[in-house]
């Protein structure tokens, strides 16, 4: 490892900090802004109390609600729909969906994985009406009917029930739910027939709370990754983001759909129109390890679509895995966190294909990673091999550069200049080494988003690590360290050993000296503290991409001959010499050139001072 990696490296290393700091959960501005009209709903609340009806209270009830008083009486009771994949069951009071459960997941407990239950989510649709009153579907008693079975697109069979809420006089509230077999989706339909003159108002408001409970291991990574997403009709992706409090946001415009994004799970709700506004919070407590965060959303739907039967809706509820995310449409694969930009991209046009074709073949996914491993390092050989060239370069003109030190001791601007004098004289790019490390960034990147976003690696063993997606805990600490955490991930700790192995062994062959190795030292041991608490999976990549760097390495000095490369290098001095006869100045002695001016216009400061 030349000055020029390590400067690679050190920038890598920096980015990558930044990165992770940057783009984790913190506060962003809220906007103070109000929706142009919203409909009068009481606040938010995760649960409701449910108190034992009686005959005055129901007549209350229906008294209250006017002329949607016909359907404020009945018994509440509970539907069920069902795939393969989840179990939503619904109320008859209200209609709405009460528990949905994802049958083929558990918790970090191993209990059942139930998404949406009634004890800690809730959602309701509230409207006005022309006498004034707000009411809301969950003040109302549905009927249900029997499931239907029905046939979708490529002859997709499901099932159908529909809820009905009769007002008199051909007038009602229906409600229906399509459940398709093998599908996270569930269709959601709201009609109001024959209630054009009863309701008032432009918009009718979803509301939707939701207090996240525990799904995963490490509740801090659970609340990282846990809030509200939302896309608008212009096509723009948007989050509610934040570390700890409340942070409230008023969408103005129209929007497509809102998602309470988790860890690896998601529950959202999509427009098959669009959505007039919204207002969205997200609240968390550290102090309270029962809740991960609340999400709160109030979403605006034209009055228009439900009153001509277009309301129609679609819900997902299911894990945050990109083949299924990427053919639901509209961005909504961005509630799995690839990454920004480029590094997207990388994810799913270069690692996540690579991975689901390793799955097919191979049930361990420590194996899946060293095949992994394996690809990534091939795709790289090119920058790699360049690299160590650059490095064996600098290593054949250690003496040249070792005597420009000495000669010039303390002079450190003379020694620069006479050492790019040498570059220029053998035909050496100075940061060659250099652009093959900032070049691999993307892919770096990438495998920092991909690891701990994967769901595939979700309670998946593999030697002493329990769980891939989460740190494997090797000894639990008595006590926390600041910045490290109360256990030791072996896996890290390898990492970081074979990084400090790797980096010796580089500095036995290398001209760095002074600070700049020191430095070289130094950075695995920040990557320890920084990744201890990060996905297992992460830290084995890194510690097999070491390995197989170590074989890498060893394979290419059996193929670079350092007395070859220096009569190259005495080759391109001739060669040199005889084209500066005809032409302009190389691009390095432009850089010295440029550094003698700038050296002699400090002399001529210095001695302007005395």
């Amino acid at each position: 490892m030349d000055r020029n990696q390590a400067i690679g490296f050190g920038l890598i290393a920096i980015l990558l900090l930044a990165y992770s700091f940057f783009f984790s959960a913190k506060d962003e501005p809220v906007k103070q802004t109000a929706l142009q009209e919203t409909a009068k709903v009481a606040p938010l609340q995760a649960t409701d109390t449910v108190v034992a009806d009686d005959s005055l209270a129901q007549a209350n009830r229906a008294n209250a609600l006017g002329a949607f008083g016909a359907a404020a009486n009945g018994e509440a009771t509970t539907t069920i729909l069902e795939n393969e994949n989840i179990r939503v069951t619904f109320s008859s009071k209200g209609g709405q969906v009460e528990e949905v459960l994802l049958k083929n997941y558990k918790t970090y407990l191993d209990e059942p994985l139930v998404l949406f239950d009634s004890e800690s989510s809730k959602t309701d649709v509230a409207f006005r009406t022309n006498d004034g009153k707000t009411v809301n579907l969950s003040d109302l008693y549905f009927t249900p009917s029997d499931a239907k079975s029905v046939k979708g697109k490529d002859d997709v069979t499901g099932k159908t029930i529909t809820f009905r809420a009769q007002l008199g006089n051909g007038q009602y509230i229906e409600q229906a739910y399509t459940l398709f077999d093998e599908s996270f989706m569930l269709g959601y339909n709201l009609d109001f027939k024959g209630l054009d003159s009863q309701i008032s108002g432009n918009t009718m408001t979803f509301t939707w709370s939701d207090q996240l409970k525990q799904l995963e291991r490490d509740i801090n990574q659970n609340r990282q990754k846990s809030t509200i997403n939302y896309y608008t009709s212009d096509e723009s992706f948007e989050k509610l983001s934040i570390s700890e409090g409340t942070e409230t946001e008023t969408i103005e415009q129209p929007i497509k759909w809102v998602a309470n994004k988790q860890n690896f799970f998601t529950a959202g709700i999509i427009a098959t129109n669009q959505f007039a506004g919204a207002k969205l919070e997200s609240t968390v407590d550290p102090a309270d390890s029962s809740v991960v965060k609340t999400l709160a959303s109030q979403i605006l739907i034209p009055t228009q679509d439900v009153l001509s039967g277009k309301g129609e809706f679609m819900f997902y509820f299911g894990p945050n895995d990109y083949k299924i995310l990427k053919h639901i449409g509209y961005d909504f694969d961005h509630n799995l966190d690839l990454g920004w930009g480029i590094f997207s991209y990388v994810n799913k046009w270069l690692i996540i294909p690579a991975f689901d074709f390793l799955e097919n073949y191979f049930s361990s996914y420590g194996i899946i990673i060293i095949l992994l491993v394996l690809y990534i390092k091939t795709i790289l050989f090119p920058l790699t091999y360049k690299s160590y060239v650059s490095m064996a370069k600098m290593k054949v003109l250690k003496p040249e550069i070792d005597a420009i030190k000495e000669r010039n001791e303390g002079d450190m601007q003379k020694s620069q200049m006479e050492t790019m004098k040498l570059y220029s004289e053998m035909g050496v790019n100075p940061v060659s080494g250099c652009i093959p490390m900032l070049l691999q960034i993307p892919i770096l990147f990438a495998m920092f988003n991909f690891f701990p976003n994967s769901i595939e690696l979700r309670q998946e063993a593999f030697l002493w690590a329990t769980d891939l997606s989460t740190y494997d805990i090797f000894a639990k600490l008595p006590f926390t360290i600041p910045f490290y955490g109360d256990h030791v991930s072996m896996f890290t700790l390898l990492m970081t050993g074979s990084t400090i192995l790797y980096t010796w062994s580089n500095n036995q062959v290398n001209t760095m000296q002074g600070p700049m190795k020191f430095y070289s030292y130094l950075m695995p041991l920040i990557f320890m503290f920084v990744l201890n608490s990060y996905p297992a999976g992460l830290s084995f990549y890194y510690f097999m991409s070491n390995i197989v760097t170590f074989g890498q390495q060893a394979a290419i000095r059996k193929f670079v001959d350092e007395g070859k490369i220096r009569a190259r290098l005495e080759e391109n001095k001739h060669k040199i010499k005889e084209k500066k006869k005809s032409g302009g100045p190389s691009f390095t002695e432009r850089m010295q050139e440029a550094m003698r001016q700038a050296s002699d216009k400090e002399q001529q400061k210095r001695k302007a001072k005395k």
